[in-house]
């Protein structure tokens, strides 16, 4: 981040929290607080549990992230369904707060803000940079003084920012410590785990696995899948509508060709890349893709894998054009020179432009004339002996650093505008120079340095591997001519068999989805999906770097899924309890483990030293019902019925079950145990809230 950058971006909050102060202290007469009592509106975009969740609210809290993000922030297409979660669940949990009677109140407020632990944001901003303490007397002053600013409109803005989630995160917490209040690990059942674990026991055992019958010998029923859905209700009762369907794509990716054509180019443009005196312009021109920043920055911290083959052509030399996975590029070196690795500096800035927080656009101050008459100003007094930090506090445009002096400590390259990152990193301990930036003079002085490294300059020109024009048309027209020819899922299918393209299905679509499955963002598909019914042919259509023709093949409506739906799930299962009940019936004579085996014509196997908690049988895998009967102690040297386990049948002999010291004792046993389940708590909690809740999703009637 640059000097100015960070300048601007400090003044803003100062004035932020002072208005926001403002409002604390308009909240702080009040005796509780709700959410959603900033906007109004008619449209309802959701209901959870009956409550609405309204598109004003919802659309201001999209703004909001994508402000406080900045260029970071993810398209907001992605920040859709994370919100509406986010929404969801402070809406079930505050049901629950009502029922509990948990509240914030204006006391909590008021300690939060000004206690003896005030929130991050509160710190950054009435910290005294001298004494590094949270200033209490500052920020109680600031917001008195600011109380009549209440209808500035950033207000409400940063109570959204800030303020509500703060009182969000504290009435969480409340409901969070009750649940982990209540607790409780029993000392027999510390001991029992104590003692599980300390186990190991030795058995012989038969073993038929499942693979030894055919698949196609066990035939599974609609009626068969239906019955296992039914008994597992829970696992398989789906609260939302999904819909299925079957494609065939047609690859519009960049080919070879269009990989060549590209490294072509850039190849034609090495000459006047290297040539060129005005690097940025050049750049600019030809729309490279990647900023060129024009300091300093030192080679340990430079990512490039390729950096060493870079500084190795020598300065005003190209390296390349090499292939960083996505684009080709061409690297410039433009200069080297020893740097520091970190310095101290101090300045004060008199700015001859401004840049505004949200848009990020430049407005002028001052022209640069004033500026330079102002600085000189500032320079001459500190000449004839006027102290750095209370001149710098006059007449420096930098409130984030006008109060400490004007002082930036430990500072690595790269982070600053050019002009004051070279000098910063090139001077002398103790000189002094004035340096113009983009966004006015600085009259900067250098306190310390320490470390060396060579810092380098390199520009990239780059252009992204991307598909011809050529080859999307072809791909486009293959999937014109594939749907003309298929007007229904019958032909697709038929086609696809005899031009040897394949027929993929894809499950689980949901309303508001904007992904179509693992392919890409689509989300006009999505909405075709739901606005047509089993059997319809789409368009050929682009998701990523495909074409693609598609049938909706199933609608699963809310409830239990049907036979079809479940099958490729349950049908494993059930084929194994059919090809256990075959082995038992089949394989299984006798009463012995001799018997077993003459009957099934395998071996008796011995497993020893068998952890409970492990469960695992070596050459076997994981078979927690099985090695839980070979520590049945009423069965030692006694042969077990047939067992169905995870990959087939067993019959055991358990020979000898003892203990060993793994360490941990009962209390620690106890502790672990607790802290899991603390753990686990939480969560389990909010998304049982979450499952209980009666959700209305209208979300796909506005996005």
């Amino acid at each position: 981040m640059s000097v100015i950058q960070k300048i601007q971006e400090k003044g803003a909050w100062i004035i932020f929290v002072l208005i926001a102060l403002a409002l604390i202290a308009f909240i702080l007469m009040d005796s509780s607080f709700s959410r959603g009592n900033l906007f109004s509106n008619t449209t309802t975009i959701g209901k959870v549990n009956g409550v609405k969740i309204e598109r004003a609210d919802f659309e201001s809290q999209l703004d909001l992230i994508q402000q406080m993000q900045g260029q970071n922030a993810a398209p907001r297409d992605q920040m859709i369904g994370q919100v509406w979660n986010y929404e969801v669940q402070l809406t079930a949990l505050q049901k629950q707060y009502d029922i509990l009677g948990l509240a914030f109140t204006s006391g909590e407020l008021d300690n939060a803000l000004f206690g003896n632990n005030p929130p991050q944001f509160m710190r950054q901003q009435f910290t005294d940079p001298k004494t590094g303490m949270y200033d209490v007397n500052m920020a109680r002053q600031q917001f008195a003084q600011i109380k009549k600013n209440l209808n500035n409109p950033q207000v409400q803005m940063f109570e959204k920012a800030y303020i509500q989630p703060l009182i969000d995160q504290t009435l969480a917490q409340k409901y969070q410590t009750l649940i982990t209040n209540a607790t409780y690990i029993p000392k027999w059942l510390a001991e029992k785990e104590t003692a599980d674990n300390n186990s190991v026991a030795s058995f012989s055992y038969v073993n038929v696995p499942y693979t030894t019958v055919p698949d196609d010998q066990v035939k599974v029923s609609d009626d068969e899948i239906m019955a296992y859905v039914k008994k597992h209700e829970k696992q398989f009762k789906q609260k939302f509508e999904t819909r299925s369907i079957s494609y065939v794509s047609f690859n519009a990716a960049a080919t070879k060709s269009d990989s060549t054509d590209i490294k072509n180019q850039l190849i034609q443009l090495k000459p006047n890349f290297a040539s060129a005196t005005d690097v940025k312009a050049f750049l600019s021109a030809q729309g490279a893709t990647v900023p060129y920043y024009g300091g300093y920055i030192g080679g340990k911290s430079i990512q490039d894998p390729f950096k060493d083959s870079i500084f190795h052509v020598g300065v005003g030399n190209i390296y390349g054009p090499y292939n960083d996975g996505q684009s080709f590029v061409l690297a410039r070196l433009v200069a080297e020179t020893p740097i520091a690795d970190t310095v101290t500096v101090r300045h004060i800035l008199v700015a001859t432009q401004q840049q505004d927080p949200n848009s990020g656009q430049l407005t002028p101050v001052r022209d640069d004339s004033a500026a330079l008459k102002r600085l000189d100003s500032a320079i001459a007094a500190i000449n004839q002996g006027a102290s750095f930090d209370s001149i710098c506090a006059k007449y420096s445009d930098d409130p984030g650093s006008k109060g400490n002096g004007g002082k930036y400590e430990d500072l690595v390259p790269g982070k600053m505008v050019p002009e004051f990152n070279d000098f910063a990193f090139t001077g002398s301990v103790g000189e002094k120079k004035t340096v113009k930036t983009t966004y006015g003079y600085h009259f900067v002085e250098i306190l310390s340095r320490k470390g060396t490294d060579m810092g380098y300059k390199i520009a990239y020109l780059g252009k992204p591997i991307e598909a011809s024009a050529t080859t999307i048309d072809k791909a486009s027209n293959a999937a014109a001519q594939f749907a003309a020819v298929s007007p229904d899922a019958k032909s697709l299918i038929s086609n696809a068999e005899k031009s040897k393209l394949n027929v993929i299905p894809l499950a689980n679509i949901q309303e508001n989805d904007f992904n179509v499955g693992q392919l890409g963002e689509n989300r006009a598909f999505v909405k075709w999906i739901y606005d047509n019914k089993v059997g319809n042919i789409s368009a050929p259509t682009q998701v990523g770097d495909l074409y693609i023709v598609a049938a909706i093949t199933a609608i699963h409506k809310p409830g239990l899924p049907d036979a079809a739906s479940a099958r490729a799930t349950v049908e494993p299962i059930v084929r194994n309890e059919k090809k256990a009940a075959l082995i038992i019936n089949t394989k299984f004579k006798g009463s012995s483990l001799a018997d077993y085996a003459k009957s099934a014509g395998v071996q008796v196997l011995n497993a020893d030293s068998i952890s409970f908690s492990g469960s695992f049988i070596p050459g076997i895998g994981s078979e927690p019902k099985i090695v839980g009967a070979a520590f049945n102690k009423s069965m030692l040297n006694k042969t077990t019925i047939p067992l169905a386990g995870n990959s087939g049948v067993f019959a055991i002999q358990g020979k000898n079950i003892s203990a060993v010291a793994t360490g941990g004792s009962p209390d620690q046993i106890r502790q672990s145990l607790k802290q899991s389940l603390l753990q686990q708590s939480g969560n389990s909690a909010l998304n049982a809230l979450i499952e209980s809740a009666d959700i209305k999703d209208y979300r796909s009637n506005f996005y």
